[in-house]
């Protein structure tokens, strides 16, 4: 599968600070289809399907759960950010599992805000953890991860399978030098360089992670996944809902990250306007 360009975006002023509901609707709109290859992957190796129970942690606006869920599985989706979790709410209560004819969810997803305490009453333990928001090209991206998954993995089955997901090698990542940005505008503010941005994916990022919950590796993957934009501005606007370049922006300005991420996507602009990059993305498979 492979991800569409996104239809153009306009917008009054491109550099006006993006409030929080507009940010998670960029992400929506426009980043978080990128990854769909990624979770396309990961289900087809691990046939998900209608005896699947899996638990996402970091879900977003809901596009992997909506996937899983057309697949036929249970899904449960925690998301610390609001407006993204909202998103998801809309679009999973006319996805996959609502039956028309009904008018009812038989396979409701559960959307909540934190890792939940226990398995809710008279349902089955998760036999698929899955953690897709990519890891590897910010410096402390994946602190939060570990203590997630050791919250998580006690509501799933001895046994159960765990996905981590991480960006590949720069080499082979187009996006990467854009990603530099964030780090570079930081620096050059003299920034202290954690939670800058970008810095290099390391080989070992998804195992270190992995080893730190208590995770035994048992396979690994990588898939392609272009970054494909309708034009800059919906590929500024993307690349911002990520939260890579937050940082930056407290560094310096809105406008001057804008900038500065447009001029770094110019030599991945096509002469019909569109702006298309190459990436590969890497997922490891652990069992509880």
């Amino acid at each position: 599968m492979t991800p569409t360009l996104v239809r153009h975006h306009r917008y009054a002023d491109s550099s006006a600070p993006a409030d929080a509901g507009t940010r998670a609707r960029d992400w929506a709109e426009i980043q978080e289809r990128m990854l769909a290859p990624l979770y396309e992957a990961v289900y087809e190796r691990l046939e998900v399907g209608t005896g699947t129970r899996m638990l996402s942690l970091g879900c977003g606006s809901g596009l992997a759960l909506l996937v899983a869920a057309s697949r036929g599985a249970r899904v449960t989706g925690v998301d610390s950010d609001r407006e993204r979790l909202a998103l998801a709410r809309e679009r999973l209560v006319s996805g996959p599992g609502h039956d028309a004819d009904q008018g009812r969810a038989h396979r409701p997803a559960r959307l909540l805000d934190r890792v939940p305490t226990a398995v809710p009453d008279g349902e089955a333990p998760y036999n698929l953890l899955t953690a897709f928001q990519p890891i590897g090209c910010a410096d402390g991206d994946s602190e939060g991860l570990a203590p997630a998954l050791a919250s998580a993995v006690p509501l799933a089955v001895r046994g159960a399978t765990v996905v981590l997901a991480g960006w590949g090698p720069p080499e082979r990542c187009a996006t990467a030098p854009v990603l530099r940005v964030a780090a570079r505008l930081t620096e050059s503010a003299r920034v202290p360089r954690s939670g800058a941005g970008w810095r290099p994916a390391l080989r070992d990022d998804l195992e270190e992670v992995a080893a730190r919950a208590g995770l035994k590796p048992d396979g690994s993957g990588r898939v392609s996944c272009p970054f494909g934009y309708a034009d800059v501005d919906s590929a500024v606007r993307g690349l911002l809902s990520t939260g890579l370049f937050d940082t930056a922006i407290r560094a310096t300005d809105r406008t001057q990250v804008e900038k500065e991420v447009a001029e770094a996507l110019h030599p991945h602009l096509r002469p019909d306007g569109t702006v298309w990059m190459t990436n590969v993305f890497r997922y490891l498979v652990c069992v509880t």
